[in-house]
């Protein structure tokens, strides 16, 4: 899964087949030839600013949101891609062939494919990718979804074959997150990089900037600029003051929505609204006590006003979301109902589960916006039922270590960046630690489905039953707000698994 900031997690999720082959581009965000219909400068330097740097190079060793922003699809490529559509498409595979049971799949590679060392790729290269996700140390965000692949052969240089142990049909969408790494040196990605993709890395200053160059191997369409640099920032001011002053060109995900009038007010920018998937949850050590109770977590869910909480952090932006499922999710349902605010009903559930007093937990806060907010937000709203909150800031190195992998935490705040993270529910082994073997058998029979439609029925059951069970309380779906100046066009708009495409970027 991924999660927003925090090396991680993916678990989650993600959390998944069309459009014509180019190469690594992404939604436009203004007109194809830029502001004004001006010719492009195929060699500019286009300057992303962003709040998300990577913890280290490698998305199978904790590299964060950062490392999937900047290196996927841009250095590194999978057999299949996620467009920012959400569409999955072939890129490095160029056909594949599903055996009758379901259980055999056979690649082809595209040919004539160069790692950016100069080595061609090879079956070898991808089935070492492959093992290296599912393997004991690896915290790829894919590794439980991918643990189904049972025997992975080369049995030549152009073809793959995988044999799964069980049903999966979700397979390709997973393997559109696996990153296929130069299988002769992989002691060196986590401070360096051999990738097939359309950028070599240029140069990375840790707490600054991480460039990334046009490869002039590339085996597909030639990027669209020569370098994409991305600078990192602390806050949202001061992200978007280096837009302001020019010293950015783009802002990946605005933090920030008190600043957007002053880019809404102005001719020099355009502000687009995409399609996010990135949930903001509370969510609860479900192992633990007071949390164990499905009653309690019920009771904080009621007491919460998740859409007083949005609209104090975003305005008129961003959703409400009653369940881990976004609206463009297959298995959507409008579920803010299950649990809605209602101070009266919070008091009654805990009376009902013997804390008619109250109780007091520790809230495990990550220390980047917006969860101080948030946190200082439910700490109000939860001491009108008489519970106390104390707030516990972390960095987001401590979240991954104390959370997601030692479980040492009553409840915390995070955001899940990925579609389709629900399945995580179905993990008892997850760190929230909800265990509902009925939910977990609907999980595993969506994932053996053999069709969409009843994969879809079936986790709209798991959405359902997890809201009512209130497995965590979901606060709010983020807004995807990309800023750029108007002489950009051709970027990714859309919040889709933290990924922002620069191939297409066109600079006038």
């Amino acid at each position: 899964m991924k999660l927003k900031k925090p090396a991680v997690v993916g678990v989650a999720s993600a959390a998944v087949l069309s459009l014509a082959l180019t190469a690594c581009g992404g939604g436009s965000g203004s007109s194809a030839d830029g502001s004004g219909g001006g010719k492009h400068d195929k060699d500019a330097t286009v300057n992303i600013g962003s709040l998300y740097e990577p913890q280290n190079l490698s998305n199978t060793a904790g590299g964060g949101q950062g490392v999937t922003e900047a290196l996927a699809g841009n250095v590194y490529e999978g057999l299949f891609r996620l467009t920012d559509k959400g569409d999955v498409e072939k890129l490095l595979a160029e056909d594949h062939e599903v055996g009758d049971d379901g259980l055999t799949y056979t690649f082809t590679l595209r040919d004539g494919v160069k790692f950016h060392s100069g080595k061609a790729l090879t079956s070898k290269d991808v089935k070492y990718s492959l093992e290296r996700v599912i393997a004991d140390d690896s915290q790829s965000a894919r590794k439980a979804n991918l643990e189904v692949m049972k025997k992975i052969e080369a049995p030549d240089a152009r073809t793959v074959k995988v044999t799964l142990s069980e049903k999966s049909i979700s397979f390709l969408y997973n393997l559109s997150y696996v990153w296929i790494v130069n299988a002769a040196d992989p002691e060196k990605l986590k401070t360096t990089e051999d990738g097939t993709g359309p950028y070599t890395l240029g140069k990375w200053t840790r707490g600054s900037a991480l460039s990334l160059n046009r490869f002039d191997g590339y085996w597909g369409d030639a990027a669209q600029n020569k370098q994409a640099v991305f600078r990192y920032y602390k806050d949202a001011n001061a992200l978007n003051n280096a837009l302001l002053t020019n010293a950015v060109d783009v802002v990946t995900s605005q933090q920030s929505p008190d600043a957007l009038d002053q880019f809404e007010n102005n001719g020099n920018y355009d502000v687009n609204d995409g399609d996010s998937t990135t949930k903001l949850l509370l969510a609860f050590n479900d192992r633990v006590k007071p949390f164990k109770d499905t009653k309690v977590r019920q009771a904080v869910s009621a007491a919460i006003d998740d859409e007083k909480l949005l609209e104090s952090v975003w305005g008129g932006y961003g959703k409400p979301i009653g369940s881990m499922v976004p609206p463009t999710d297959p298995w959507y349902e409008d579920l803010t109902g299950v649990d809605a605010h209602d101070t009266a009903k919070a008091k009654k559930l805990l009376a009902e589960a013997g804390y008619e007093k109250g109780f007091s937990f520790t809230l495990d806060t990550p220390n980047y916006d917006p969860h101080p907010t948030a946190a200082t937000f439910i700490k109000s709203e939860l001491a009108k039922v008489g519970i106390t909150v104390k707030i516990n800031t972390i960095t987001p190195d401590e979240w991954y270590t104390k959370v997601y992998k030692n479980h040492d935490f009553e409840a915390t705040l995070q955001e899940h960046v990925n579609d389709r993270d629900l399945v995580w529910y179905g993990n008892p082994d997850f760190y929230w630690g909800y265990d509902n073997p009925q939910v977990t058998r609907w999980v595993k029979e969506a994932e053996q489905a053999d069709t969409t439609e009843q994969q879809t029925e079936l986790l709209k059951k798991v959405a359902r039953k997890t809201a009512e069970d209130a497995a965590s309380d979901w606060l709010y779906l983020y807004p995807q707000i990309v800023v750029a100046n108007k002489n950009l066009s051709g970027y990714p708009v859309n919040g889709l698994n933290s990924q922002f495409f620069v191939h297409d970027i066109k600079k006038s």
